[in-house]
């Protein structure tokens, strides 16, 4: 009889498996409404098999009865996919404001650095827990943290996960190493490069698959990213068996689209969509839209309040993350303080649960807070995003990216900037290592 060929499912990432991440995609199916609650002993039975043949077999036919389920009665929420149905469920105008000519470099410098900056401190505790990072923080006398986390400062043994030892930067590091976060910055510049402002999700598709390897996408990306290899063109490449399709990463990739937009939220909402639309759904995709439009609006706003709620007038307003945010809003006029909403927040979500640490809106929730919170102040702002653990480099990242556009290069502290040295490195094959002050100068050509 003939050896039947089989992969090694022990080899395949666990990423690449929906199979096994069946109580991932159990939470993402409750929170989506569907009415998958009579199947949930269905899900963990299958989660808890043997990974093989049988259990694909297994996650194969489960993958089917979900598609096949509609929404439970009585679901609140309207969360649509395609943008003519998202520009009718919210409440921006598509007004432009103009940003005096003479300010644009500077802000496009700034949002560049500040995110680099941001995404460079929060770098090294990515994945620690609340308590490990506080036990590094205390250890190396940067409790609450307020300065980058330095690899000279962690001179004793601390009860800490080696990964996060390792992690560490000397002072003198000269440059900001290779992160999925500042990846899409140029991802996003050679988007535009190669289609101009009309690109289509399978433009951006086609730039994936040419720009740097599998193994530099994580989560909802990397599950994209075998979609399109295996023939699945946006937006079913963000749809089949991605259980993380509500998760961060669209929220992380819509910088670019923010910087060539300045003072049009609409538009740079717009381009986040097609970008977001080809690995996630819903909230997913609204959290790259939020995220984008408050980078264009922070142009010209004036100050973080009103460029957070020019990004929430671009989602649709009965969704989960238009709630979310709103709700942190309206905590902050309400006189709630910056402790009392942290308190409440780790109350609320679960850090040890990678549903809840890596999900679109318990992430914005903590950008948001740290924008408002912050004062305006970018110190404070990255560095209040990034204490709270959960996605650290992440949210350090957004926060940064709004509050260096909203003051411009010329007004971030050099004590942040300096650090970098002018040097990005990324995983992009044509963009290994560049300056930072020419693609923001490269950045000026796609502004209309």
């Amino acid at each position: 009889m003939k050896e039947k060929l089989l992969p090694d499912y022990e080899k395949i990432h666990d990423w690449e498996l929906w199979s096994r991440n069946l109580k991932t995609e159990y939470r993402q199916c409750i929170d989506e409404g569907k009415d998958v609650e009579k199947y949930k002993d269905l899900f963990f039975a299958i989660s808890n098999m043997e990974n093989g043949e049988i259990k694909e077999k297994f996650a194969d036919v489960l993958f089917e009865l979900i598609e096949e389920t509609g929404v439970r009665d009585g679901y609140k929420y309207v969360e649509p996919n395609d943008i003519e149905s998202i520009h009718k469920e919210c409440e921006g105008t598509g007004k432009k404001t103009e940003c005096p000519k003479d300010e644009i470099s500077d802000r496009v410098l700034g949002g560049w650095y500040g995110r680099i900056c941001g995404c460079f401190l929060g770098k090294p505790i990515e994945g620690g827990t609340k308590e490990e990072i506080d036990t590094l923080l205390k250890a190396t006398g940067n409790y609450p943290i307020s300065r980058y986390i330095d690899k000279e400062d962690l001179k004793c043994d601390v009860p800490i996960r080696s990964f996060l030892k390792e992690r560490l930067y000397p002072k003198d590091f000269g440059r900001m190493p290779v992160d999925d976060d500042t990846n899409y910055i140029l991802i996003g510049y050679e988007i535009l490069k190669r289609y101009g402002r009309n690109f289509t999700s399978e433009d951006v598709m086609r730039v994936w698959l040419s720009a740097q390897v599998k193994d530099a996408y994580c989560t909802a990306e990397k599950v994209a990213f075998k979609n399109f290899v295996n023939g699945f063109l946006p937006p079913d490449s963000a749809k089949y068996k991605n259980a993380y399709r509500e998760w961060i990463g669209a929220q992380i990739r819509g910088d670019f689209f923010g910087y060539i937009n300045p003072g049009d939220p609409r538009s740079a909402a717009d381009m986040a969509f097609r970008d977001a639309s080809m690995s996630h759904v819903k909230n997913g995709i609204y959290g790259e839209m939020w995220a984008s439009a408050m980078i264009a609006a922070a142009f010209t706003a004036g100050n973080v309040k009103d460029a957070i709620k020019a990004g929430l007038d671009e989602i649709p307003k009965n969704s989960r993350l238009h709630e979310a945010i709103l709700r942190v809003i309206s905590d902050y006029e309400n006189g709630v303080s910056s402790d009392e909403f942290f308190d409440d927040f780790h109350k609320r979500y679960d850090e040890c649960d990678p549903h809840d640490w890596c999900h679109t809106i318990s992430n914005a929730e903590i950008v948001t807070a740290s924008l408002l919170y912050g004062g305006g102040d970018y110190a404070k702002s990255i560095c209040l995003a990034v204490f709270q653990g959960f996605d650290t480099d992440c949210n350090g990242a957004t926060v940064g990216s709004v509050l260096g556009v909203l003051l411009g290069y010329k007004n971030l502290p050099s004590v942040w900037t300096e650090r970098i040295n002018d040097t990005l490195e990324s995983s992009l094959f044509a963009y290994t290592t560049v300056s930072v002050k020419e693609m923001a100068e490269k950045t000026l050509q796609f502004i209309d």
